[in-house]
């Protein structure tokens, strides 16, 4: 959850067809003393996989960018202006995915083109939390407030394509609401954006190579991890990831939510979670009432305004019977949105470095912890626990930044 200041990576991918020949011998129908006949059977082949319907829509130029306009975005943060080897050309795409329903809808996201001479990876970069009146924050307005702006700019620019999804609920699709930390439809809007992408630049001759990168954080991180795991189970051989970086991530969603509702300390992110719970309410049919799971006035409250003020302690926020059925895991459909929703316990194939401030609390270093551990039990061998000492959820945005470039870059 959260927003954060930076990058994201490349792609490519290749399918491999199988033929054979088979060859059958038959038996003479009658003696003769010419040689019997060998009857070959015609060459056979696989039946034919028809390629994935096209899901690019359109495309806009957005505008193009030097590399001292991008170096100048990045003055404060020390040599890295000096990274920046090629302008940018910046485009603003409209492509089909599906919402949480599975009905098509139009999406939109960033993509970011580096003027280079050679072919280049593809980023797939996933934001962080973009509350509703932060409209203007999403990718595919390119704004100077938005995430890619400044660094991820700056990444592009060192010879990367970006390929920056707006994510359901924003851009192109904001009259939906936004499926806040649901796993499924970040991963699925973010991998039809990064199949656009390609589109994209094979329509327009962008030479990219085959390497796929991921990065997020927050929010972006969890899509990140999510996308990550969808795209080796459903696009090994036409989207395979070559590494991914997700940083503070709230990937283990079912010991977070009994985290939350066992906590006596003041949580600052209560207004989050409760989005949180009103997506998985809606996108699941659960269809409990506020009072279910608030004490008044906040159901009430939240009723009128989803987005209302909240008190920081969890007791005084949700209601005895919901709090319980979470710690005891009563409710099993409510348990079962959240178990849904978990995206640590896996075995990737490809390289990931989780990268998560040890003094988060905002999203508590665990999720990157247990992350890590059910995945070497799995028997991931390219798996590393990048912890950020002391850095909380803001101050360790900016040196994830920097430690995810340094990891992708060794690809």
């Amino acid at each position: 959850m959260l927003n954060t200041l930076f990058p994201r990576f490349p792609v490519s991918g290749w399918a491999v067809a199988l033929l054979w020949l088979t060859t059958l011998g038959a038996a003479a129908g009658c003696k003769s003393n010419s040689p019997e006949p060998t009857i070959v059977a015609p060459p056979t082949s696989p039946p034919p996989v028809a390629p994935p319907a096209p899901v690019l829509v359109g495309s806009t130029l957005v505008g193009e960018f030097t590399t001292a306009q991008l170096a100048a975005r990045v003055s404060d943060i020390p040599l890295v202006g000096a990274l920046a080897r090629f302008p940018i050309k910046v485009y603003r795409l409209t492509y089909t995915t599906r919402n949480t329903d599975g009905q098509p809808v139009t999406a939109s996201g960033a993509v970011l083109v580096p003027v280079a001479p050679a072919a280049v990876p593809v980023i797939s970069y996933q934001h962080g939390t973009l509350q509703p009146d932060e409209e203007n924050r999403a990718p595919s307005y390119y704004s100077s407030r938005s995430e890619i702006w400044s660094a991820v700019s700056v990444l592009a620019a060192t010879g990367y394509v970006v390929s920056a999804p707006d994510y359901i609920g924003y851009g192109a699709s904001k009259a939906l609401p936004h499926p806040y930390e649901h796993g499924a439809s970040l991963a699925s809007a973010s991998a039809d954006m990064l199949r656009a992408t390609r589109e994209f630049c094979e329509q327009q001759r962008i030479s990219v190579n085959q390497k796929n990168f991921l990065l997020g954080y927050s929010e972006g991180g969890y899509a990140t991890m999510a996308l990550h795991k969808l795209l080796e189970e459903k696009y090994a051989t036409t989207l395979p990831v070559t590494a991914s970086a997700p940083g503070a991530g709230a990937y283990h969603k079912s010991a977070f939510a009994k985290y939350i509702l066992n906590s006596t300390e003041p949580l600052n992110f209560l207004s989050t979670y409760v989005w949180v719970l009103r997506t998985y309410d809606r996108v699941y049919q659960l269809n409990r009432p506020l009072s279910y799971y608030y004490q008044q006035p906040y159901a009430t409250r939240l009723q009128t305004d989803p987005f209302s003020a909240v008190p920081e302690q969890a007791a005084e926020l949700f209601a005895p019977a919901f709090r319980q059925a979470v710690l005891t895991g009563s409710d099993a459909a409510l348990t079962a949105t959240l178990t849904a929703n978990d995206v640590y316990d896996w075995q990737p194939r490809a390289p990931l470095a989780l990268f998560h401030g040890t003094a988060d609390d905002y999203v508590p270093f665990f999720n990157s912890q247990d992350a890590y551990n059910a995945m070497r039990a799995r028997g991931a061998t390219q798996v590393e626990l990048r912890p950020i000492q002391g850095g909380t959820h803001f101050t360790a945005a900016p040196i994830y930044t920097l430690q995810a470039y340094a990891f992708i870059s060794q690809f």
